[in-house]
């Protein structure tokens, strides 16, 4: 294995501890029997630093340990395959855009947050059986999508300044 896999798979490790932390650091119950958290924040951190497959990866593994630990075992798989989408499409989306770096940032964003929202939304309502009534779960999460997009923005320029960050 070369170093820059073995670095990649470290960080990716650490990505994913991250977002565990960070998901689980503040929790803010929802009325859809989840909760508004900050991980979303190290999800697109994951994204724009390590890529779609191990951005994605850890994103889906480390948001998905959170519910587990957290008492949310009916969101894990829904969690990961979320996460995982998310974190995919900012990094895919910023690497398309790589000539336009903070619009691609922004996009990657946007587009990663919206697959949140609806894919939280879909899962309750078809998978845990809520059906329209997920619906009420939309709004906390549009908040912790905006939050997480602010807060990644913020903590990735600083982040960029290192020499930590691998580049997409």
């Amino acid at each position: 294995m070369t170093d820059s896999k073995i670095r990649k798979l470290v960080l990716s490790a650490l990505m994913a501890a991250l977002c565990t932390v960070m998901t689980m650091v503040i929790q803010v119950p929802s009325p859809m029997q989840g909760y508004v958290n900050l991980g979303d924040c190290a999800v697109l951190i994951s994204a724009w630093m390590l890529g779609p497959l191990y951005g994605g990866a850890a994103a889906g593994i480390g948001s998905a340990l959170a519910d587990l630990l957290s008492g949310y075992a009916h969101y894990v798989p829904g969690t990961f395959a979320i996460k995982f989408l998310m974190a995919a499409a900012a990094a895919l989306i910023l690497r398309a855009m790589t000539k336009k770096a903070p619009s691609a940032m922004l996009a990657g964003q946007v587009a990663g947050e919206v697959i949140m929202v609806l894919g939280y939304f879909a899962y309750a309502s078809l998978w845990l059986g809520k059906g329209l009534a997920a619906a009420a779960s939309i709004p906390g999460n549009i908040v912790q999508g905006v939050f997480g997009l602010v807060a990644a923005t913020v903590v990735y320029t600083v982040l960029s300044r290192s020499r930590a960050v691998v580049k997409v």
